[in-house]
């Protein structure tokens, strides 16, 4: 195969499920809230009085009254903790309201643009474009990841629309693999231009060969027909393959253990079922692929979908009884 020709590649090693090599190519939380609660305010005052004649008792009696109208001054000066509370209720309550607000608001939109590089070498390249499902055209903006995987190389995951910006993101570094979730548009539109610069393979499931072939015609061929179950070794790190059909029969996630990444394409996206323009292609499987595959991942694993921002497993594992 073409990609063969370039010496300094990394191998990229394709295993089917029981673990063999199947085929080997070149490629690489706020402060705690502390309510203060009102401090029990207690006045005792004890008079006691000895009288051994009429006038003594008259005194104490003017006394006693004396008395009397200043408590009732001095009730009078104290708020009441009971209103207080209730106050302090309201504005909680209030604050509560808000912070669900602000939790529930739509994010910000996504907008095209090319992001740094994160503490993992994963980087985010978000580019405009219009899937095209069933005779009906959607504009999106779409995800591609690029991930570093080694010091000199890296693996383009659903080059979307915008090719250039793809490239330039990558700068320097070397393109050792292009690995497609499924076979939409929005996943496989940049792959052959991406491909090429450094000749590299682009690994599809098998199933999707036709909604490819739509996109790119019959002669610009996947160079890996990939399973579920299966793994590639990219640069210095192993790649597996998550068979997630639902969306498409061939949807697959690309899981680096060694990063404690998923990328779940259209499967899984932050809230979200993903839906395949505005609807489901098949809600059942794609739940089963969810609950089976990608929620049997570690809690802290990040999920890295085709569209909006990541997420992890154990937030999308708190909505997934929601969605059954």
């Amino acid at each position: 195969m073409f990609w063969n020709r370039k010496n300094r590649k990394k191998d990229v090693k394709e295993a089917d499920g029981s673990g063999t090599t199947s085929s080997t190519v070149t490629a690489d939380e706020a402060a705690e809230d502390e309510r203060n609660e009102p401090e029990a305010l207690e006045a005792a005052t004890e008079n006691g009085a000895h009288a051994d004649t009429d006038t003594a008792a008259e005194k104490a009696d003017e006394a006693e009254e004396s008395k009397g109208a200043k408590d009732v001054e001095a009730n009078d000066a104290v708020p009441d903790t009971d209103d207080a509370d209730d106050e302090g209720s309201k504005d909680t309550s209030a604050g509560a309201v808000q912070a669900e607000d602000d939790e529930e608001a739509d994010p910000e939109p996504e907008v095209p643009g090319i992001g740094e590089p994160d503490a993992d070498g994963i980087q985010r390249v978000r580019s405009e474009g219009v899937l095209k499902v069933d005779g009906e055209e959607f504009d999106v903006v779409s995800n591609t990841w690029i991930v570093d995987v080694d010091d000199e190389g890296v693996v383009v995951v659903d080059p979307a629309h915008d090719a250039k910006a793809i490239l330039e993101a990558v700068g320097k570094r070397e393109i050792y693999l292009v690995a497609c979730t499924n076979g939409y548009n929005t996943h496989i539109e940049a792959a052959v231009e991406v491909a090429e610069r450094d000749e590299a393979p682009i690994a599809l499931h098998r199933r999707e060969i036709r909604p490819w072939r739509r996109v790119h015609g019959a002669e610009h061929r996947p160079d890996l027909e990939i399973e579920g179950g299966g793994k590639l070794q990219a640069g210095d790190k192993e790649v597996d393959i998550l068979p997630l059909p639902g969306t498409a029969t061939g949807s697959v996630a690309y899981y680096i253990s060694e990063l404690g990444a998923v990328f779940s394409g259209d499967t899984l996206r932050k809230g979200e079922l993903g839906t395949v323009g505005e609807g489901y292609v098949d809600y059942t499987r794609q739940l089963h692929s969810v609950g089976e595959v990608l929620m049997s991942l570690p809690p802290d694993t990040r999920i890295l979908p085709d569209r909006g921002p990541e997420t992890t497993v154990g937030n999308e594992t708190k909505n997934f009884e929601d969605w059954v």
